[in-house]
Protein backbone atom coordinates (compact mmCIF):
# COMPACT_ATOMS: atom_id res chain seq x y z
CA UNK A 1 0.00 0.00 0.00
CA UNK A 2 1.57 3.44 -1.17
CA UNK A 3 2.35 6.31 1.45
CA UNK A 4 -0.02 9.70 1.05
CA UNK A 5 1.78 12.47 -0.36
CA UNK A 6 1.82 15.79 1.23
CA UNK A 7 3.21 18.82 -1.22
CA UNK A 8 2.64 22.65 -0.97
CA UNK A 9 1.89 24.55 -4.59
CA UNK A 10 -0.73 26.25 -6.24
CA UNK A 11 -4.25 25.26 -8.02
CA UNK A 12 -3.57 26.24 -11.84
CA UNK A 13 -6.25 24.26 -13.63
CA UNK A 14 -9.78 22.88 -12.84
CA UNK A 15 -11.74 20.38 -15.04
CA UNK A 16 -15.13 19.13 -14.22
CA UNK A 17 -15.68 15.17 -14.25
CA UNK A 18 -18.98 13.91 -14.09
CA UNK A 19 -21.48 15.47 -12.13
CA UNK A 20 -19.82 16.19 -8.55
CA UNK A 21 -16.38 15.52 -8.98
CA UNK A 22 -13.28 17.77 -10.23
CA UNK A 23 -9.60 16.64 -11.45
CA UNK A 24 -7.21 20.26 -10.52
CA UNK A 25 -3.47 20.22 -11.83
CA UNK A 26 -1.11 21.79 -8.91
CA UNK A 27 2.06 22.96 -9.39
CA UNK A 28 3.68 22.10 -6.66
CA UNK A 29 7.52 22.87 -4.35
CA UNK A 30 8.12 19.04 -4.52
CA UNK A 31 7.02 17.63 -7.51
CA UNK A 32 6.19 19.82 -10.15
CA UNK A 33 3.28 19.56 -11.85
CA UNK A 34 0.93 17.36 -11.01
CA UNK A 35 -2.95 16.02 -11.69
CA UNK A 36 -5.03 15.22 -8.79
CA UNK A 37 -8.98 14.10 -8.42
CA UNK A 38 -11.53 15.47 -5.98
CA UNK A 39 -14.14 13.54 -5.65
CA UNK A 40 -17.50 15.46 -4.67
CA UNK A 41 -15.45 18.88 -4.58
CA UNK A 42 -18.26 20.42 -6.84
CA UNK A 43 -20.94 19.49 -4.12
CA UNK A 44 -21.80 22.65 -2.58
CA UNK A 45 -21.17 21.14 0.91
CA UNK A 46 -17.91 19.44 0.09
CA UNK A 47 -14.94 20.23 1.99
CA UNK A 48 -13.04 20.39 -1.26
CA UNK A 49 -15.39 23.09 -3.06
CA UNK A 50 -13.52 26.36 -2.19
CA UNK A 51 -10.49 24.52 -1.79
CA UNK A 52 -9.76 23.29 -5.40
CA UNK A 53 -10.39 26.35 -7.56
CA UNK A 54 -7.88 28.18 -9.71
CA UNK A 55 -5.36 30.28 -7.61
CA UNK A 56 -5.93 28.67 -4.52
CA UNK A 57 -2.13 28.13 -2.49
CA UNK A 58 -1.74 25.72 0.47
CA UNK A 59 -0.60 22.11 1.67
CA UNK A 60 -2.18 18.98 -0.26
CA UNK A 61 -2.71 15.95 0.95
CA UNK A 62 -3.03 13.57 -1.57
CA UNK A 63 -2.96 9.38 -2.24
CA UNK A 64 -1.76 8.17 -5.34
CA UNK A 65 -4.40 6.39 -7.95
CA UNK A 66 -3.41 4.47 -11.46
CA UNK A 67 -3.44 7.60 -13.36
CA UNK A 68 -3.41 10.69 -10.88
CA UNK A 69 -3.74 11.53 -7.34
CA UNK A 70 -6.59 11.36 -5.40
CA UNK A 71 -7.03 14.08 -2.83
CA UNK A 72 -7.46 13.84 0.50
CA UNK A 73 -6.94 16.60 2.55
CA UNK A 74 -6.51 20.65 2.33
CA UNK A 75 -5.08 23.18 4.22
CA UNK A 76 -5.32 26.58 2.06
CA UNK A 77 -3.59 29.52 3.08
CA UNK A 78 -4.42 31.74 0.42
CA UNK A 79 -7.34 31.90 -1.69
CA UNK A 80 -6.14 35.08 -3.76
CA UNK A 81 -9.81 36.03 -2.70
CA UNK A 82 -9.30 39.70 -4.23
CA UNK A 83 -8.05 38.65 -7.13
CA UNK A 84 -11.21 36.49 -8.24
CA UNK A 85 -13.75 39.71 -7.21
CA UNK A 86 -11.80 42.31 -9.60
CA UNK A 87 -12.94 40.91 -13.24
CA UNK A 88 -9.48 42.52 -14.89
CA UNK A 89 -6.84 41.27 -12.52
CA UNK A 90 -8.26 37.71 -12.34
CA UNK A 91 -8.10 37.57 -16.00
CA UNK A 92 -4.45 38.68 -15.80
CA UNK A 93 -4.21 35.91 -13.16
CA UNK A 94 -5.44 33.59 -15.49
CA UNK A 95 -3.21 33.90 -18.05
CA UNK A 96 -0.57 33.70 -15.61
CA UNK A 97 -1.67 30.34 -14.63
CA UNK A 98 -1.84 28.90 -18.33
CA UNK A 99 1.67 30.24 -19.18
CA UNK A 100 3.20 28.36 -16.05
CA UNK A 101 0.63 25.16 -17.25
CA UNK A 102 2.42 25.46 -20.63
CA UNK A 103 5.97 25.33 -19.40
CA UNK A 104 5.70 23.42 -15.96
CA UNK A 105 6.54 19.57 -16.23
CA UNK A 106 5.17 16.78 -13.62
CA UNK A 107 8.32 15.34 -11.75
CA UNK A 108 10.47 18.85 -12.36
CA UNK A 109 12.07 21.21 -10.45
CA UNK A 110 9.62 23.90 -10.55
CA UNK A 111 9.84 25.53 -7.24
CA UNK A 112 10.82 29.44 -9.17
CA UNK A 113 8.08 29.09 -11.72
CA UNK A 114 5.65 28.61 -8.11
CA UNK A 115 7.25 31.69 -6.58
CA UNK A 116 6.95 33.61 -9.77
CA UNK A 117 3.31 32.56 -9.86
CA UNK A 118 2.69 33.14 -5.99
CA UNK A 119 4.89 36.63 -5.70
CA UNK A 120 2.82 37.74 -9.37
CA UNK A 121 -0.40 36.78 -7.82
CA UNK A 122 0.23 39.34 -4.96
CA UNK A 123 1.37 42.03 -7.18
CA UNK A 124 -2.36 41.64 -8.85
CA UNK A 125 -4.10 41.98 -5.69
CA UNK A 126 -2.12 44.77 -3.99
CA UNK A 127 -2.76 47.02 -6.97
CA UNK A 128 0.15 49.26 -6.18
CA UNK A 129 1.43 48.28 -9.72
CA UNK A 130 -0.57 48.75 -13.14
CA UNK A 131 -1.48 45.67 -14.28
CA UNK A 132 0.30 45.70 -17.37
CA UNK A 133 3.56 46.33 -15.92
CA UNK A 134 3.18 43.10 -13.61
CA UNK A 135 1.70 40.88 -17.20
CA UNK A 136 5.21 42.31 -18.58
CA UNK A 137 7.68 41.62 -15.93
CA UNK A 138 6.01 38.07 -15.48
CA UNK A 139 6.11 37.44 -19.31
CA UNK A 140 10.09 38.36 -19.19
CA UNK A 141 10.61 36.38 -16.35
CA UNK A 142 9.08 33.44 -17.19
CA UNK A 143 11.59 33.27 -20.04
CA UNK A 144 14.45 33.66 -18.02
CA UNK A 145 12.82 30.92 -15.21
CA UNK A 146 12.66 28.55 -18.26
CA UNK A 147 16.82 29.26 -18.73
CA UNK A 148 15.26 30.78 -22.76
CA UNK A 149 15.93 34.62 -22.32
CA UNK A 150 18.28 35.81 -25.00
CA UNK A 151 18.92 39.66 -23.80
CA UNK A 152 18.25 42.35 -25.41
CA UNK A 153 18.70 42.09 -29.08
CA UNK A 154 19.36 45.40 -30.77
CA UNK A 155 19.88 47.18 -27.63
CA UNK A 156 20.24 50.21 -30.08
CA UNK A 157 16.25 50.66 -30.65
CA UNK A 158 15.66 50.95 -26.43
CA UNK A 159 16.44 53.50 -24.21
CA UNK A 160 18.46 53.19 -21.31
CA UNK A 161 15.79 53.01 -19.14
CA UNK A 162 14.64 50.34 -20.89
CA UNK A 163 17.52 48.29 -20.64
CA UNK A 164 18.34 48.62 -17.44
CA UNK A 165 14.73 47.42 -16.63
CA UNK A 166 14.76 44.30 -18.40
CA UNK A 167 18.29 43.29 -17.04
CA UNK A 168 16.96 44.43 -13.98
CA UNK A 169 14.08 41.42 -14.26
CA UNK A 170 16.57 39.27 -15.40
CA UNK A 171 18.76 39.12 -12.63
CA UNK A 172 16.83 40.08 -9.29
CA UNK A 173 15.19 37.57 -7.47
CA UNK A 174 11.67 36.61 -7.82
CA UNK A 175 10.69 38.69 -4.40
CA UNK A 176 12.19 41.92 -5.40
CA UNK A 177 10.68 41.70 -9.21
CA UNK A 178 7.56 43.95 -8.11
CA UNK A 179 9.13 46.83 -6.24
CA UNK A 180 9.61 49.39 -8.98
CA UNK A 181 7.41 51.54 -11.29
CA UNK A 182 8.25 53.04 -14.73
CA UNK A 183 7.52 55.72 -16.78
CA UNK A 184 4.54 55.68 -19.33
CA UNK A 185 7.50 56.26 -22.09
CA UNK A 186 9.26 52.67 -20.66
CA UNK A 187 5.82 50.98 -20.59
CA UNK A 188 5.30 51.13 -24.10
CA UNK A 189 8.91 50.05 -24.93
CA UNK A 190 8.39 47.48 -22.61
CA UNK A 191 5.48 46.11 -23.86
CA UNK A 192 7.01 46.32 -27.46
CA UNK A 193 9.75 44.07 -25.80
CA UNK A 194 8.04 41.43 -24.42
CA UNK A 195 5.76 41.40 -27.25
CA UNK A 196 8.42 40.10 -28.89
CA UNK A 197 9.51 37.24 -26.43
CA UNK A 198 6.37 36.25 -25.83
CA UNK A 199 5.91 35.58 -29.59
CA UNK A 200 9.32 33.71 -29.68
CA UNK A 201 8.97 31.41 -26.92
CA UNK A 202 5.27 31.74 -25.99
CA UNK A 203 4.05 28.92 -29.07
CA UNK A 204 0.62 29.01 -27.74
CA UNK A 205 -2.43 30.14 -27.71
CA UNK A 206 -3.83 31.94 -24.28
CA UNK A 207 -7.53 32.42 -24.12
CA UNK A 208 -7.04 34.16 -20.71
CA UNK A 209 -4.84 36.98 -22.86
CA UNK A 210 -6.99 36.67 -26.13
CA UNK A 211 -10.03 38.07 -23.36
CA UNK A 212 -7.64 40.28 -21.79
CA UNK A 213 -6.60 42.40 -25.35
CA UNK A 214 -9.97 42.35 -26.38
CA UNK A 215 -11.58 43.58 -23.43
CA UNK A 216 -9.14 45.06 -21.30
CA UNK A 217 -6.44 46.18 -22.94
CA UNK A 218 -7.66 47.27 -26.59
CA UNK A 219 -11.29 47.95 -25.53
CA UNK A 220 -13.39 48.99 -28.65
Amino acid sequence: MQDCVVVTGMIIKTVPIGEYDRRVVILTKERGKIAAFAKGARRQNSRFLAATDCFCFGVYRLYPGRDSYNMMETNISNYFEDLRMDFESAYYGMYFLEVADYYTRENNDERDMLKLLYQSMRALCAKSLDNRLVRYIFECKAVVVNGEFPGVEHPENYSQSLLYTVDFIAKQPVEKLYTFKVSDSVLKELADFSSKIRQRFLRSRFKSLEILETLVENPV
